[in-house]
């Protein structure tokens, strides 16, 4: 049965009996799972009026606050459902969602533990705790949390989400089962709307859905691209915001530059409605699978034409996606068969970025914690990268280093006191990782001026991170491997015309590194190898960026019946 039948049915079943509150709870979670968010708390309320305190009716309120970005309220409210039914375990995994959103992120990883020892066998829960524990870099248990994951999704269990998926050590055939298996399961609870017709006239209208249209990373690798389509008069850009205004610099350079549609707190059927409206040919998906987005919305076709870009490192493994856009490193040949979309490459790097930005004077070493001799290497991605591999290849860099430091971005909760607990265990001085606070854009990037040398990791490695770095003259080491998310930092070196900062395994990884590190004439070398080609690549040439996207956006559309812009 389709979502939206039994949504009206169970509105149907609460009409006839009002006083039916297993109905009402039911109708609370069809109505949140279609979105709408007011329809929900009616419920949720109506449910909590029958049976005052009832454990379901108040987790199906704390399910509304968290979905409305109420992660406090959220997280009150389903710490009293789970107290009055600790042995459920659908409420203790809620609660870790809402704890991880109001940040308490140890609070999460215990409620996680707990919904998992109450349902050891449910993949879904044990892929939550797995993720989350990777984010507070606590190892124990991940290699049978990973195992069962892995297992789940060879047995063709749709439960496990793609985007945590991703930092498995999991093959491109895995990645694309399990992408196939979530959309399988989004695509039954929706009704697709009828067929959009093609535009065979006029300038195209290109749609991009995203929820991070603001100071995320999505707007920071967008904005100078958009900047640039603007002047194009083929095309037509419009952003559907799934997050509100942040106030940020970016949103209203994204606001000027666009027609940007709010949809923020939208049902998926009023959204869909409203990119129909607007007419767009092309939808561009800038979530994907990564948490946040809007599946539902792609599912119900509203664009003729629907093409996966930059934001999900991997294959959507959705029928409602006809394209994804990648370049020849980060998507080979090889790896089509593992992609559920056709597979299309501009002639440069698949990842723009904001070639605008300005690299402020970084703050002193002192001031940043840094010693003020000896190398810095450095990895601020996040922390749900730093797995056991990557970590054990740094400490031995550190250890072929003297006096060298690793300089990491923070994690949630006691994550750094973990990591540095690791690094003793491998007989290093744990002071020798140094941790930096989240900072503003700006200020973050002006750090990477006192790093000589940026880490990767794998399987997940650097994406809008390696580009943060490379703007700003850090050069990037990595060791490409065989999945899209574990190939976009070398994507970006080798269009950069840096194949050197590519090596083929750990052992190479380690080798390198530590050859630079202890050559300062080699290491700066390769710091100005970078310096001139970031000015003579295509890499950051933003100009050169929106030409090949433009071409990509037409050449589609012509294959699709358009006649061009000005087409009798």
């Amino acid at each position: 049965m389709q979502a939206g039948s039994q949504r009206q049915q169970l509105q149907q079943a609460v009409r006839r009996q009002p006083t039916d509150f297993i109905a009402w709870v039911m109708l609370a979670d069809a109505e949140l799972e279609a979105g709408d968010l007011a329809a929900g708390e009616r419920a949720a309320r109506q449910a909590l009026q029958l049976r005052p305190g009832h454990p379901e009716a108040l987790a199906r309120l704390g399910r509304v606050a968290w979905m409305a970005g109420a992660h406090a309220d959220a997280a009150r409210l389903l710490g009293e459902a789970s107290a009055r039914a600790p042995q459920h375990p659908g409420i203790a995994l809620w609660l870790g969602h809402a704890l991880e959103d109001a940040d308490d992120a140890e609070g999460a990883a215990a409620a996680y533990r707990r919904a998992h020892a109450l349902q050891p066998d449910e993949p879904y829960i044990a892929a939550q705790r797995l993720a989350w524990q990777r984010r507070l870099c606590d190892w124990q248990d991940l290699d049978v949390l990973s195992r069962q994951v892995r297992e789940a999704v060879a047995r063709g269990h749709g439960a496990v989400e793609p985007f945590a998926f991703l930092s498995e050590d999991a093959s491109a055939t895995e990645q694309l089962a399990c992408a196939r298996l979530r959309a399988a399961h989004v695509g039954a609870a929706v009704r697709p709307m009828a067929p959009a017709v093609p535009r065979q006239q006029g300038p195209l209208q290109v749609g991009f859905l995203s929820n991070g249209f603001g100071a995320h990373p999505t707007g920071l690798l967008t904005v100078a691209l958009f900047e640039q389509l603007r002047v194009d008069p083929s095309l037509q850009v419009h952003l559907f915001a799934l997050n509100r205004d942040d106030g940020s610099p970016i949103r209203r350079r994204l606001a000027t530059a666009t027609e940007l549609h709010d949809v923020a707190g939208m049902r998926h059927a009023d959204i869909a409605a409203r990119i129909r409206a607007a007419g767009i040919d092309m939808l561009f998906d800038l979530r994907g699978w990564g948490g946040g987005g809007t599946p539902e919305v792609l599912a119900m076709r509203p664009a003729p034409l629907q093409v996966n870009w930059l934001a999900f490192p991997g294959t959507s493994g959705a029928p409602w996606m006809d394209v994804v856009l990648a370049d020849e490193f980060v998507l080979p040949a090889t790896m089509e068969a593992d992609f559920s979309e056709r597979v299309l490459r501009l002639p440069r790097a698949f990842q723009p970025s904001d070639t605008t930005r300005a690299l402020a004077p970084p703050p002193s070493r002192s001031a940043c914690g840094l010693p003020s001799d000896g190398v810095v290497f450095c990895c601020f991605n996040n922390s749900y990268k730093l797995n056991p591999r990557s970590m054990a290849r740094a400490f031995r860099i550190l250890h072929a280093v003297p006096g060298s430091v690793l300089w990491l971005l923070s994690g949630p909760g006691e994550a750094d006191a973990r990591l540095r607990a690791a690094a003793h265990a491998q007989g290093l001085d744990p002071m020798r990782l140094v941790f930096m606070p989240k900072l503003p854009h700006a200020q973050y990037l002006a750090r990477f001026a006192l790093a000589d040398l940026f880490l990767d990791t794998h399987p997940y490695n650097a994406h809008t991170t390696a580009s943060d770095a490379l703007w700003a003259g850090c050069p990037v080491l990595t060791c490409p491997g065989d999945t899209f998310a574990a190939r976009v930092a070398g994507s970006l070196n080798h269009h950069l015309g840096l194949p050197g900062m590519n090596v083929a395994d750990d052992d190479a990884f380690i080798r390198v590194a530590s050859h630079l590190g202890n050559d300062s004439m080699a290491l700066a070398a390769v710091r100005a190898e970078l310096a001139a080609a970031r000015a003579s690549s295509g890499l950051f040439d933003m100009a050169g960026f929106a030409a090949d996207f433009a071409i990509f956006v037409r050449g589609l559309a012509t294959e699709h019946g358009w006649q061009g812009p000005h087409a009798a």
